[in-house]
């Protein structure tokens, strides 16, 4: 069984522009969550997903000097653009992971494809880590299905497809108690997200080291300074999510 991190990004946010290439702590954010990836131990690949548009050429790039291959599809369409990244590196299971979570937890996208082995889910993700901490693994056989069944072309926001539809089996790790804090909010859409990104790294970052999903969390309980930084940007992007196309499905056979 062949697995991958499916990184996915576009160059293209209007919240926070080219928020992807901006600086933190000396390097662009995508280097940062390169980094933390590559620190996974399950999974054979780590895939940059991106799409054929020339505005993504620079995240190519990044990739690129960073030794992590690209896949460029469709601009809009997600599921289409993993469905054909799977086929393309005979990929079974994907662990897709956004571009925009940087402290996405290495040791979660190793438990997710650990789930994956021992149930054959369609769908595998984590409960109860902090808001961009979770990868979102989906296996190659469960994309040939949703891409066929599925009404939209438009994916932005494509999980519902697996947890809302009762077509398709989906299994959750559990987050383990000292890092189970759902209210934090780790994820970079906002400027107000990018100060609090900026604030971590502050306190924890050293080059050639690197911190966990533990240190971080301990040091946002221990400072909840920090966590108010963004704080408002969760209910803006809920708000943001409600506008999201609908999950709609064709003829199901």
């Amino acid at each position: 069984m062949r697995t991958a991190i499916f990184l996915s990004a576009r160059h293209k946010a209007t919240r926070l522009p080219g928020k992807l290439l901006l600086e933190i702590a000396g390097r662009p954010a995508l280097e940062h969550l390169i980094a933390r990836l590559k620190t996974a131990g399950e999974p054979d690949l780590l895939i940059l997903t991106t799409s054929t548009h020339a505005a993504d050429d620079v995240l190519v790039e990044v990739a690129g000097r960073n030794a992590v291959p690209a896949f460029r599809g469709s601009e809009d369409d997600k599921l289409d653009r993993y469905r054909q990244a799977a086929s393309a590196h005979d990929v079974e299971f994907a662990a897709v992971v956004d571009g925009d979570d940087l402290f996405c937890a290495p040791e979660y996208v190793d438990r997710a494809i650990q789930a994956y082995r021992r149930t054959g889910a369609d769908y595998v993700t984590a409960r109860g880590l902090p808001v961009g901490a979770a990868c979102f693994g989906v296996s190659a056989r469960a994309l040939e299905r949703v891409c066929a069944l599925k009404a939209e072309t438009e994916t932005e926001v494509w999980g519902g497809y697996f947890t809302d539809t009762g077509l398709f089996e989906a299994v959750y790790v559990e987050a383990e108690p000292d890092v189970r804090r759902p209210e934090y909010r780790m994820t970079l859409d906002y400027p107000e997200d990018l100060a609090f990104f900026r604030a971590v790294f502050e306190r924890l970052h050293a080059p050639g080291s690197a911190f966990t999903l533990r240190d971080i969390v301990a040091l946002l309980d221990a400072h909840p300074e920090i966590v108010d930084v963004n704080r408002e940007a969760a209910r803006w992007y809920e708000a943001h999510l409600k506008r999201a196309a609908p999950v709609r499905l064709g003829t199901v056979p």
